[in-house]
């Protein structure tokens, strides 16, 4: 009697798992009401990517259609994989291809290193109104739509320009680097680094701030001189930084910037201009293969998606805390 009792009293007092549930519950709806204020604050940002950026993936069925506007979504036919069969057997897809691959990989090896190099440089001032001036004058490009870049860079390089009558006093003919496609590589390239350099090197020197101090100061003492701190200590201090960015730059690899290379694209031609973003515009905004132009981003969407999680796993692998 005494043992069927304990054990009734013990089962009684063992909470069962939908009472445990509950009081989870209860518990997460008491502390959200508890901390309503700032949830009300992530409302607009959850709003704002639910709108913008979920919502909108549900077009990407137009991919498997011949969507026409007139006949609307649903009314339009089904036509399987047929407009990824059309795009890959499409030479100006693949020219927009190999200059949008070009284009990135030069961004990567050339664009996404200025700013580290340049928050190094100016790390390694010791005059604070030296850093202060060279930081304003390069952030300063950044605020620029690419309008006004490429009508400065228009101004100084185009056929009209100095950089013209420099080259043509010097015997090299009347030279306009606006409009040479053998150039235009570098020449976008050297825009994106001229007009994103000093905002990017703000998330380096915030890494670079969070280095503590005493690490410099231990390197001093074991004689390291200042390239010996900025290669032991600087750069690995920064090194998850550097990752996280590179991962989240590989997911936008074949995103390379649709208004400069559309406003550039007339003066030296599709051949060399011509990439997936303006592609899509041409052919489904302009020529209204609405099909075909969302095939296009959707492989760009995939092949980012595929790239960030490898990259991601490569990271975890070697050692690096990765994006997730």
């Amino acid at each position: 009697m005494t043992v069927a009792t304990t054990r009734h009293t013990a089962t009684a007092g063992t909470p069962s798992p939908t009472d445990s549930r509950s009081a989870r519950s209860a518990g997460t709806v008491s502390r959200i009401l508890r901390e309503r204020w700032m949830y009300l604050f992530i409302v607009p940002g959850v709003a704002y990517f639910v709108i913008f950026q979920y919502v909108p993936l549900f077009g990407n069925l137009v991919a498997f259609k011949n969507y026409s506007p007139f006949l609307g979504f649903n009314a339009s036919p089904w036509v399987g994989l047929q407009n990824f069969t059309d795009l890959f057997s499409d030479p100006e897809f693949l020219t927009a291809l190999k200059n949008t691959a070009l284009i990135s990989l030069m961004q990567i090896l050339f664009a996404f290193p200025a700013p580290i190099a340049l928050a190094l440089m100016l790390n390694s001032l010791i005059s604070e109104k030296a850093k202060r001036l060279v930081q304003s004058v390069v952030y300063l490009p950044h605020f620029f739509g690419w309008v006004i870049v490429i009508s400065i860079w228009q101004a100084v390089l185009g056929g009209v320009g100095p950089m013209a009558s420099l080259l043509n006093s010097l015997g090299h003919g009347h030279e306009n680097v606006m409009a040479d496609p053998h150039t235009f590589l570098a020449l976008v390239t050297a825009q994106v680094v001229w007009k994103e350099v000093g905002w990017g090197t703000i998330i380096f020197f915030a890494a670079i701030s969070a280095i503590p101090v005493e690490r410099y100061e231990a390197a001093a003492v074991d004689g390291a001189n200042s390239f010996r701190r900025m290669w032991h200590v600087t750069l690995p201090g920064i090194s998850n930084v550097i990752v996280l960015l590179l991962i989240l730059r590989l997911g936008t690899v074949l995103s390379v910037g649709f208004e400069q290379l559309l406003l550039q694209q007339d003066a030296v031609g599709s051949g060399a201009a011509e990439v997936l973003d303006t592609f899509g515009y041409y052919r489904g905004v302009i020529g209204g293969q609405w099909g075909l132009a969302t095939a296009a981003g959707l492989f760009k969407g995939v092949i980012g998606t595929v790239l960030v999680i490898s990259a991601n796993r490569i990271a975890k692998r070697t050692g690096s805390g990765g994006l997730f």
